[in-house]
C-alpha cells in the first residue's frame, strides 16, 4: 500500500505505575502499529497529555500518586476528544465507568485490550 494511502499512526499513551504492565501494553499496541508512550507516574502521565496529544490513554485505575478517576477527569476536563481507557485488576467505581470512554479488567487484557483500543480508536476516525 502506498504511503499516500496509509492512515495516520495512532498514538496510545499508557500510564500504570507497573512496569511489567507498561512493557506488555507497548508490544503488544507497537506490534499493531500503534505509536506508544509510557508513564510509570500519575503526574508525568497527565502531563504526557496535555503536551503529546495522544489519540488515547489506556489507564490503571490503582495508583499510589493520584486515581486513574482523577487523572481521567483531570485529562477530560481539559482535552474531552482524548479516548480514556480504564485498565484495573480490581474493581472501579461506578462513576469511573460512567468517565471512562472503555473499561477493561486486566484480567481480560489478552483478549479485550487490544480489540478495544482499536475500535474506541476506528470509532473516532473522520468518516
Amino acid at each position: 500500500m502506498s504511503r499516500a494511502y496509509r492512515a495516520p499512526k495512532r498514538t496510545i499513551l499508557c500510564i500504570d505505575d507497573d512496569n511489567a504492565i507498561l512493557t506488555y501494553e507497548r508490544s503488544l499496541l507497537e506490534s499493531s502499529g500503534y505509536s506508544v508512550l509510557t508513564s510509570a507516574s500519575a503526574q508525568q502521565g497527565l502531563k504526557l497529555a496535555m503536551k503529546s496529544q495522544p489519540d488515547a490513554v489506556v489507564l490503571d485505575y490503582h495508583m499510589p500518586e493520584m486515581t486513574g478517576h482523577e487523572v481521567a477527569a483531570a485529562i477530560k476536563k481539559r482535552r474531552p476528544e482524548i479516548l480514556i481507557v480504564m485498565f484495573s485488576g480490581s474493581e472501579i467505581p461506578e462513576e469511573t465507568f460512567k468517565l471512562a470512554d472503555a473499561v477493561v479488567p486486566k484480567t481480560e487484557a489478552i483478549g479485550h485490550l487490544l480489540r478495544t483500543v482499536t475500535q474506541l480508536c476506528n470509532r473516532s476516525s473522520p468518516s
